[in-house]
């Protein structure tokens, strides 16, 4: 099932959008294969605000948040995970407003265990358990531990709207990659599920424009993931033994050469979740099929 990705975002970089009651986005300019047209930014409330994941650390981008904000008081600062593009950002905004930030916690994975991605220097001020709320003047959002595409995701549910932030959990115009040891495609299926299971009406990615009327764009997102996984144990079951650089032709087909080795670490996430489940194992670099 292919997915209805929204390949177009006109919001130029340093504008502000009013997407809701509450709710403004702001696009940092970090594109990249990776990032989209960069990194969005969210300003939730008027007057109090807080600032969900202000990105890199971009001079411009911070003074394009402090410009948004011109006569509101930035109060708390929100890190829905700790990849270099989300949260490093916090930094120079906590010491131009004295902000506390938020978050789940610190980056799980060191950066010699494969956590490379991460950004080591954030700790959150208050940590965020799933299901934990936060108030401000006129909202109430509801932390949601989604791990997957990294350990520690949040999204946050502004509760009586319909609205999920999403982040980099599910974002419209791309599939989010799921790199281990930090990521893990169990980790993500049962995230998904959880976002599936909901009513939202809206979600609001790290990258990409809003996605209205998602639980169709979410089907089709899981099947794809079930189909990829078929994908690489039929792979795997006709090789007989293969790294995950040789599943990544059978499995993907031809690809941009930046995304070759992110499509490497997918495949090797697809094939951990399958030696869990008893269907595959790993022998050395190289994995085998069980059954």
């Amino acid at each position: 099932m292919s997915i209805p990705f929204l390949t177009k975002d006109h919001l130029a970089h340093g504008a502000v959008e009013r997407i809701a009651p509450g709710v403004r986005r702001l696009v940092c300019n970090n594109p990249s294969a990776f990032t989209f047209r960069g990194t969005n930014t969210y300003l939730i409330g008027d007057g109090q605000v807080a600032v969900l994941d202000p990105g890199p650390e971009d001079a411009a981008h911070l003074a394009a948040i402090l410009r948004a904000t011109e006569g509101e008081t930035i109060t708390r600062v929100l890190v829905s995970h700790t990849h270099r593009d989300h949260s490093p950002g916090a930094r120079p905004l906590v010491a131009e407003t004295g902000a506390m930030t938020y978050g789940f916690g610190p980056h799980v994975t060191p950066p010699d265990a494969g956590g490379e991605g991460g950004d080591h220097g954030f700790q959150p001020d208050v940590r965020l358990a799933d299901g934990e709320v936060l108030e401000g003047d006129g909202w109430r959002l509801t932390a949601l531990h989604t791990p997957g595409h990294c350990a520690n995701h949040l999204c946050f549910a502004l509760e009586g709207t319909g609205i999920l932030f999403s982040a980099d959990h599910v974002m419209s115009w791309s599939t989010s990659v799921v790199s281990p040891p930090d990521g893990d495609m169990a980790d993500y299926m049962r995230s998904l599920d959880r976002v599936m299971a909901r009513d939202d009406r809206l979600l609001l990615p790290g990258h990409g424009a809003p996605l209205a009327d998602p639980k169709p764009f979410l089907a089709a997102l899981k099947s794809h993931r079930e189909e990829r996984e078929a994908k690489v144990l039929a792979a795997l079951r006709a090789a007989g033994r293969a790294t995950p650089a040789e599943l990544v032709p059978p499995v993907y087909g031809p690809l941009d050469p930046r995304l070759v080795g992110p499509a490497g670490r997918s495949l090797l996430s697809h094939l951990i979740k399958l030696e869990g489940e008893g269907q595959a194992r790993r022998e050395g670099e190289a994995w085998s099929p069980l059954g």
